[in-house]
């Protein structure tokens, strides 16, 4: 039960890959609760081919997919409806088959057709045996009528960016205002694709599989996204497993601040890995010396950027920074990590980067195959039309610089991007609908799995869903770092996880599991 493979699948977690108000009834709205079952509900999926891989991608050749029609609009359920992209690797067997197995890896804004796929070979023929393993694109992402605002900059910077020179958001401001604007441009109907319609749509699946429950994996942003899932529909839910958590009582702008301490967390994890190597890479020799030297060579990156040799590209602060944080999701990319800031330290003084840093250079600076079908910007359009569209951002681009200005102070090594200004400042709509409150209330059926050292959705998050849970919820905390549990090296975790998945055994108190040995 390897990691590799999901991996690929799951790179980019709660960030995006760096090319990239109604009453309520049991938290929902009375005019979504009270069209469940109406309108035209789909009852059955035809199975066939799935859409075109970018170049170079593989597929699992045991799946297929189809289409399932849900409304765009929840609250008119007989109106206008899109079309999610939903897939299915048919492993259970006869006589063993509990039901279907859900997934979602995240983002938000990642697609998860092909997940069933990459998740299978990390699965015992425990868990095959029992599910179909079922993944989808959600509303708005990869092949599911997908939404674009037409962002000429579709990298992740354009959604999470860091202030430039001696903090200031100025060009950020402008920046997140102008991709606002194009957003608006659309019109009216992004506003519909949120995280609460997302959890309606995955009940459509359920029904048009013929399944009485679901059972769901979902990992990063789709902790969040299934947590949703199970207080709008308790008694739909089989059993869930939930991965690398987001807190649901910090949606958007508070999970976000959460950023800082897991950077805190995480990054002596990599600077351990440059200072063993000092003799090679000459970053320092302790944690605290790499770390000064990092923050050095950012600031110093800040104001003036390193060229590729070879490319247009250039190493500025922003992307030094942007790299390290997706480069600590994984264990297996620490000491690569620790060759590109070798590299981008010889590019700024100057010098010709080692044959080890020419290598890692060409992998960050590769361009990413296109997804026929998919617009480029299509991740960072629907990034910032779920976090924009779930909840109100204050629009006072005062408290932008101030919060920041205090973060750069207090958490050097994230430099005020978690608390930067976003284009949800500036977005033209209102939330069609509040939050969901999600709640402990409903069956004792969740596995929440946490590692100790995760900078996308740390450890504090993971307890904050665990908090909101309560008794609904079993607990399996790991010693380990990175943005992911299963099949990362902790045995005890995934024990855990597959006696869950099979059995429906849950801890009986929180589990503290070892990590994997060095």
């Amino acid at each position: 039960m390897g990691s590799t493979n999901r991996g690929r699948i799951v790179v980019a977690g709660i960030l995006a890959a760096l090319a990239a108000t109604g009453a309520t009834v049991g938290g929902q709205p009375k005019s979504a609760a009270a069209e469940v079952g109406a309108g035209h509900v789909q009852t059955s999926i035809k199975w066939g081919g799935c859409p075109e891989l970018a170049p170079g991608v593989k597929r699992d050749p045991r799946q297929t997919c189809g289409t399932v029609k849900v409304p765009l609009d929840y609250r008119h359920p007989q109106g206008e409806t899109i079309t999610v992209a939903v897939s299915r690797v048919a492993t259970a067997k006869p006589g063993k088959k509990r039901g279907a197995l859900l997934f979602n890896p995240g983002g938000p804004g990642l697609g998860g057709l092909d997940m069933p796929g990459k998740m299978a070979p990390t699965l015992p023929k425990s868990v095959l045996n029992s599910y179909d393993l079922i993944g989808f694109d959600p509303r708005g992402v990869g092949h599911s009528t997908p939404m674009s605002c037409g962002l000429t900059d579709s990298g992740f910077l354009n959604v999470f960016a860091y202030p430039g020179a001696g903090g200031s958001i100025e060009g950020n401001v402008t920046s997140a205002r102008a991709a606002a604007e194009q957003c608006a441009a659309v019109g009216d109907k992004l506003r519909f694709f949120t995280t609460a319609n997302t959890a309606r749509d995955m009940d459509r699946i359920r029904q048009a599989l013929g399944a009485r429950k679901i059972s769901y994996w979902g990992q990063s942003f789709g902790t969040y996204l299934g947590a949703v899932y199970t207080s709008l529909f308790p008694h739909n839910t089989d059993r869930m497993v939930l991965e690398s958590n987001v807190d649901p009582s910090k949606a958007w702008a508070k999970m976000l601040d959460t950023w800082n301490q897991g950077m805190n967390d995480r990054f002596p994890d990599a600077a351990r890995v440059a200072a063993a190597n000092d003799t090679e890479l000459g970053l320092g020799g302790t944690v605290d010396e790499v770390t000064h030297t990092f923050l050095t060579l950012a600031d110093h990156l800040d104001r003036k950027p390193a060229a590729v040799p070879g490319t247009p590209a250039a190493v500025n602060g922003a992307l030094l920074r942007a790299i390290t944080y997706q480069m600590l999701l994984h264990n297996e990319t620490l000491a690569p990590l620790t060759q590109f800031w070798k590299a981008a330290a010889d590019l700024s003084a100057g010098k010709a980067p080692t044959d080890a840093g020419v290598a890692v250079l060409k992998q960050v600076f590769a361009d990413a195959a296109a997804e026929p079908g998919v617009p480029a910007d299509n991740q960072v359009t629907m990034a910032l039309a779920l976090m924009c569209g779930d909840t109100t951002w204050s629009r006072d681009v005062d408290s932008y610089a101030g919060a920041t200005s205090a973060a750069r102070a207090k958490y050097p090594l994230s430099a005020g991007m978690p608390n930067n200004i976003r284009s949800c400042a500036f977005w033209s709509t209102k939330p069609v609908e509040p939050l969901v409150k999600v709640t402990s209330h409903g069956p004792r059926n969740v596995l929440i799995l946490q590692n100790r050292r995760d900078n996308a959705t740390p450890w504090a998050a993971g307890r904050g869903m665990r908090e909101v849970l309560g008794d609904r919820a079993g607990f399996v905390g790991v010693d380990n770092g990175g943005h992911y549990v299963y099949g990362t090296g902790s045995t005890c975790a995934d024990k855990a996880t597959v006696a869950f998945l099979t059995k429906g055994t849950l801890p009986g108190k929180d589990l503290a599991c070892d990590g994997p040995r060095s």
